[in-house]
């Protein structure tokens, strides 16, 4: 399995930063300071999948590997993989006919695929396989003819993959404040699907009200929200209530980062922030802060919280608990495009990734 490149060095306390005594002294903490560090936290099945799907693309057919939309939702993973090669482009149309494309970890609409076709482009599809499942119930309950009502975030890659399957029978609920404006052909064949980097308590208050509207709303066959997803939320929620600050490593548009931030915050944490890199924490955060709790979204190397880790002790937070409220030990194939080139060219590679938190190379 391939590793994860090391961040570009950045210096860990910026010089116009105060020490770690001065802060503390500007409003003393009562108590040890303390760091509870989230597990599980960072890097799901999924998103290892895609990554090392890039990086073997990279590695076997070379520079450039053109990419759709960002391989998965984090600064770092994008621009390591921008210098080792990889192209990332919004649409099909910006690769030249013909090129190597991978599809993003969120999943493409069957037009999509279409346009890759009409190109003449060789595909590779990094789609994590928890999207596919729910991309398959709506081709499904599309089939049965049924009213789709699929709660996420209109725009987000994810959703728009997912109602491009059945565009005609699929209409996007951000949220709660949706519910009112849905209508239905026939209450008695409605079911809901979901994006899978949602809050799981939103999801569950939206579905909630929908089922007041309509009564007979069917549940999807299994949980949509993703096990990586919910775990990370589990685990914020377990350190929440202890915190004075709560550190999430992930990126702005990274749907599973934002939400923890949101998660920590309705569960007891007195301040939540997200930040992309160790050098954006804001000394002004610890002032007064016992305990800060940290995690990272599931696209997030774990070097990069290794990093936010470091600094914290240097402002005098280096008694570190691992707060595990889940085991994960879930591992995908690679897409099948990537186990045939495998095989073709005789890698020994197993074929597998995904294991999620990989170690810093």
């Amino acid at each position: 399995m391939s590793s994860t490149a090391v961040s570009v060095p950045m210096p860990m306390v910026p010089r116009n930063r105060r020490s770690p005594e001065e802060v503390h002294a500007a409003a003393p903490v009562a108590g040890q300071r303390k760091v509870l560090l989230a597990a599980p936290r960072g890097y799901c099945a999924g998103v290892d999948r895609a990554v090392i799907a890039v990086e073997k693309a990279l590695a076997h057919y070379g520079p450039p590997v053109y990419v759709r939309k960002q391989i998965v939702h984090n600064l770092h993973v994008v621009s390591t993989l921008e210098e080792k090669g990889a192209i990332f482009v919004e649409e099909n149309d910006e690769v030249p006919e013909g090129a190597l494309v991978v599809f993003s970890a969120h999943g493409v609409s069957p037009a999509v695929i279409r346009s890759a076709e009409e190109r003449n482009l060789r595909t590779i599809d990094a789609t994590c396989p928890l999207v596919t499942k729910v991309h398959r119930e709506a081709v499904r309950f599309a089939r049965d003819d049924f009213d789709i009502l699929l709660i996420g975030h209109d725009g987000h890659e994810e959703v728009e993959g997912t109602a491009g399957e059945a565009p005609e029978h699929i209409q996007i609920v951000n949220g709660p404040e949706d519910v009112d404006s849905v209508t239905v052909r026939d209450p008695s064949k409605v079911i809901w699907l979901s994006q899978t980097t949602l809050s799981v308590d939103e999801t569950m208050e939206t579905v909630a009200l929908l089922k007041k509207r309509i009564p007979t709303l069917q549940d999807p066959p299994s949980d949509d929200i993703c096990y990586a997803t919910s775990n990370r939320q589990a685990a914020i929620k377990k350190i929440a209530p202890d915190a004075d600050l709560v550190i999430v490593v992930g990126s702005a548009n990274s749907s599973n980062s934002v939400r923890l931030v949101e998660v920590a915050l309705e569960y007891g944490a007195k301040a939540s922030h997200r930040v992309d890199f160790a050098n954006e924490v804001d000394e002004s955060w610890f002032e007064g802060v016992s305990t800060v709790g940290v995690t990272s979204g599931a696209s997030v190397p774990e070097n990069l919280v290794q990093d936010v880790l470091r600094l914290l002790a240097d402002y005098g937070y280096a008694d570190v608990e691992e707060v595990v409220t889940a085991e994960e030990d879930i591992i995908f194939s690679l897409p099948k495009e990537i186990r045939a080139a495998l095989k073709a060219m005789g890698d020994p590679s197993s074929g597998l990734g995904g294991r999620g938190q990989r170690p810093t190379s």
